[in-house]
């Protein structure tokens, strides 16, 4: 299986790491995206169909070709990071991170005392108990962590937040990002434009990775964003390659 320290490295270097998110509930979907080339997948719990039950077969699917499995958990709470971390993440993508005491408390549910909080119990990550010691003190340990930057009010704590020394990267939600600021969806408007070369000076201060998602298939905005300093990079969704791969073509 991919091991998440393979790609902090590759981040931590100035590199770039691409994935791709997965909605739909099905681990032939996985095993496709598992095969595409990409260094994770990110299984959707905020906006996807996904259940509980299913996540270890999708999980399993990435596991057999070496990618990372990761999540995007509904809520940065204890409940919901411990669910995606118990069926096998080897990643979280935290949602609307605003505070840097939010991220902490949320890196808190992730990590096994004495770093953190997280509940001790057999489960399937380690093999209901199987490997019990070697995922406590080795793969929880080197989890990889990526806080979603989608408020204006995370904008403006984002020096504290990229703080914590726990966080790989953070990941730029331009749709909940604008809409926090009443512009939905217009990137070009100037004030989301500010914001975003805002986050974009801080990290680079910092030396943070920063994310964005490419949402619609397209090779080229991949290179530029890459060309731009981006890192962490989503590229499309498996209900978006779908859509898009299936339009009638016209016939005329």
């Amino acid at each position: 299986m991919a091991d998440s320290r393979e790609i902090r490295e590759k981040l931590r270097a100035g590199k770039a790491s691409v994935g791709t998110w997965q909605q739909i509930p099905d681990a032939d979907v996985s095993e496709m995206l598992a095969n595409a080339g990409y260094d994770w997948i990110a299984v959707d719990l905020e906006h996807g169909g996904i259940a509980r039950h299913q996540l270890a077969n999708l999980f399993r699917a990435m596991e057999l070709k070496g990618v990372l499995p990761m999540a995007r958990v509904a809520r940065a709470d204890m409940t919901h990071v411990k669910m995606a971390l118990e069926a096998g993440a080897q990643g979280l993508i935290l949602p609307m991170i605003t505070s840097r005491e939010q991220l902490d408390a949320a890196v808190g549910h992730i990590l096994y005392p004495p770093a953190g909080r997280r509940g001790v119990g057999f489960c399937r990550a380690n093999l209901y108990g199987r490997d019990f010691d070697e995922y406590m003190h080795g793969a929880a340990e080197r989890m990889l962590i990526v806080a979603q930057i989608e408020h204006i009010d995370a904008v403006n704590n984002l020096e504290s937040i990229i703080g914590n020394p726990r966080l790989d990267a953070v990941f730029v939600g331009p749709y909940d990002l604008s809409g926090s600021m009443n512009l939905t969806a217009r990137f070009d408007h100037p004030e989301f434009k500010e914001a975003m070369a805002h986050i974009n000076a801080v990290c680079q201060k910092h030396a943070m990775p920063m994310g964005a998602h490419v949402v619609m298939p397209d090779p080229d905005q991949l290179r530029r964003n890459i060309a731009e300093g981006y890192q962490f990079i989503a590229y499309g969704i498996d209900s978006v390659f779908l859509r898009v791969a299936a339009e009638m073509p016209p016939l005329e």
